[in-house]
């Protein structure tokens, strides 16, 4: 094929192509061929694959992609999972010594730690270990899931009620009061996206289990949440200008005196977004039955607050339901 010169100009109605009149030779196929390859420049790719060609030329990556993701099971997955047992033939069994199993209490594990430190290691100091993040062993062997007087699965439970209760997106800001060692601020914290989950906590030795053994060992370091040490209801670390789609404190109001617990909401009122954001306490709203109804609803008025009602919601896991008292900002 004896081709020249050829030369395109895209117009309102396609491509024109201008051949000198000296080509002569050039095969039905090639035609066919170079309008096939100018045509992919302008493509009219179903939307799908054109914004899957979007995302990846300078427009966003595929993290990028915008999908709601589900948080709660179905009952479709329930049944799923169920099946998956059935037809395994499951059923629960003794957790005895057996061939490559050797169950063991947290106590004999953190004992069979401190005497064994594990089957392979570095002897000599400490410093020389090419550990980048040193644990303790009592988190290690993960003590301090122990602490809240029902499973640690609950936590999940928790985030899933609030997150769907608050219509939650990824973008959403959330503050917890009293977020101990992440039983529940890490399913927050895997959601968000990073610096979005803010947390005040007292309790040292629960601060240290989130920040040198939850964080790490989810893999969630990278999503730096803001946990401040601190107490009396102070927020003032966290910032001014921050605005929250959702505050919560799970069993954390009870502990504190009344006076204290509205002195906190008066802070936290301007924190939250007007209308759309929403406060969930646990347990009981004590502080304001206290006062009477009545006296309560005027406490509340006069810090822009309304009371939106009391919701209960069921463990997956175990069987426990928790209650919630909820409330939003009525003025901007």
């Amino acid at each position: 094929m004896a081709l020249s010169t050829v030369t395109y100009s895209p117009t309102q109605k396609g491509i024109v192509i201008s051949i000198p009149t000296l080509v002569l030779s050039v095969s039905v196929g090639a035609i066919m061929l170079f309008f096939l390859l100018s045509s992919l420049s302008t493509c009219s790719c179903p939307s799908s694959l054109q914004s899957f060609n979007d995302n990846n030329n300078g427009r966003g990556g595929l993290g990028e992609v915008d999908k709601k993701e589900r948080i709660s099971a179905t009952q479709e997955d329930i049944e799923w999972i169920m099946d998956q047992i059935q037809a395994n033939g499951l059923h629960m069994q003794d957790n005895i010594l057996r061939k490559g199993i050797n169950p063991r209490t947290r106590a004999q594990q953190l004992q069979d730690l401190i005497q064994f430190k594990g089957i392979s290691h570095y002897e000599g100091l400490v410093s020389d270990n090419h550990t980048a993040l040193p644990c303790p062993g009592e988190l290690l062997v993960e003590e301090h899931h122990s602490n809240y007087g029902e499973p640690w699965a609950g936590g999940r439970d928790v985030f899933e009620f609030l997150a769907e209760s608050s219509h939650l997106s990824p973008n959403s800001r959330v503050l917890e009061i009293g977020c101990g060692t992440l039983r529940v601020g890490l399913h927050f914290i895997r959601y968000l996206v990073p610096e979005h989950f803010h947390c005040l906590e007292r309790d040292e030795l629960s601060l240290m289990a989130a920040f040198r053994y939850e964080l790490p060992s989810q893999g969630l370091l990278h999503k730096r949440p803001l946990i401040v040490k601190g107490e009396d209801m102070d927020f003032s670390k966290f910032g001014s200008g921050v605005v929250y789609d959702l505050i919560y404190a799970s069993a954390v109001f009870l502990h504190m005196p009344d006076k204290l617990v509205w002195a906190g909401l008066e802070r936290l009122v301007g924190m939250l977004k007007p209308y759309d954001g929403r406060i969930f306490v646990s347990h009981n709203i004590k502080f304001c039955s206290r006062l009477g109804g009545e006296e309560c609803t005027k406490r509340l008025t006069s810090l822009g607050l309304q009371y939106s009602g009391k919701h209960t919601h069921d463990s997956l896991l175990f069987n426990h339901y928790e209650i919630w008292f909820e409330f939003r900002r009525s003025k901007a």
